[in-house]
């Protein structure tokens, strides 16, 4: 069963790729790369400076809600290397758990680096989900009129899981501890929330860049929902990051009125543009391959940063 998961993953979202080449075809994929420009990819990498520098605090931020210290530069240089690794290996997510074990190892606990990495990528993911509702309770989009349904839902599963976990007490009580040192006490807030908003629109500026790159022509207003929607069918599992964009792309796309082609034209310039964006991520892998970096690279000190009156140490 672990190994038929595992094949799981990777099958379906190749299985998304097959469907759309084989109704659109190829030509949407090399429109796509053919589009793009060197304004179009320096502006992706000057977009993804900024966000990664957010991801990076945002990880600092809860990290320390952990007790583990953590600089910004180093949490930038292992975030590039993250989003690197996320783009060219085939699972998707091998970026963050190498992210997540380093750290670990450098403090001395990789269970600890871990939780870290996991409450940073799901922080940024709830607010992600709704920022994104919001948007598209507001603007017009195909899927505008079932928000209302959606919003219900995912309330509903969440107090699902909440009734869940309280059958598991112990786990119960780290995950509720961990929550409140790493993401709602009053120096971690702050923190968490805005880096995420302007990495989530900095990914959807791109996401819009692409789309003019691509020669669609529409109004930003009418964009913005189908980013947003394509942006969030990232989290899906992909092979690094292809397979359900283009698919969720090409569907918003023909759903607003805008041409099934379009949308895979523009998920596939994105992900170009994503990708020669993080190729600084390989760089800081090579660097970190010589003897001499190796060598000398420090150990992070685990100390506590912040930690509320009474919270017990998970």
């Amino acid at each position: 069963m672990r190994r038929a998961l595992r094949w799981a993953r990777p099958g379906l979202a190749a299985a998304a790729l097959a469907a759309v080449v084989w109704r659109l075809g190829t030509g949407p994929f090399l429109d796509g790369v053919r589009s793009l420009d060197a304004r179009a990819l320096l502006a992706a990498a000057a977009i993804v400076f900024v966000t990664t520098a957010c991801c990076a605090w945002r990880w600092k931020v809860v990290a320390g809600g952990l007790g583990m210290s953590l600089s910004l530069p180093a949490a930038m240089a292992a975030y590039y290397r993250c989003l690197f690794l996320n783009v060219t290996l085939p699972s998707g997510v091998a970026g963050d758990v190498h992210r997540g074990v380093r750290h670990g190892r450098d403090a001395d606990d990789v269970g600890r680096g871990m939780r870290a990495v996991v409450w940073e990528r799901s922080a940024g993911q709830v607010v992600q989900v709704m920022l994104t509702i919001a948007v598209l309770l507001l603007l017009p989009s195909p899927v505008r009129s079932s928000m209302p349904l959606v919003a219900a839902a995912l309330a509903a599963a969440a107090l699902g899981l909440a009734l869940v976990g309280s059958r598991w007490k112990r786990a119960r009580n780290t995950v509720v501890a961990d929550i409140r040192v790493c993401l709602l006490h009053r120096r971690a807030l702050p923190g968490v929330v805005p880096t995420t908003v302007v990495a989530v629109l900095g990914y959807t500026a791109i996401f819009l860049i692409a789309a003019r790159t691509t020669g669609v022509t529409a109004p930003v207003s009418r964009l913005l929902p189908l980013a947003l929607l394509a942006i969030l069918a990232m989290v899906l599992p992909s092979i690094a990051g292809w397979g359900p964009r283009e698919g969720a792309t090409a569907w918003v796309f023909a759903a607003a009125g805008l041409g099934a082609t379009s949308g895979a034209a523009t998920a596939v310039a994105y992900g170009v543009m994503v990708l020669v964006a993080t190729l600084p991520g390989g760089l800081v892998l090579v660097v970190e391959w010589l003897p001499w970096r190796r060598a000398s690279r420090p150990r992070a000190r685990r100390r506590v940063i912040f930690r509320p009156e009474g919270a017990a140490d998970a």
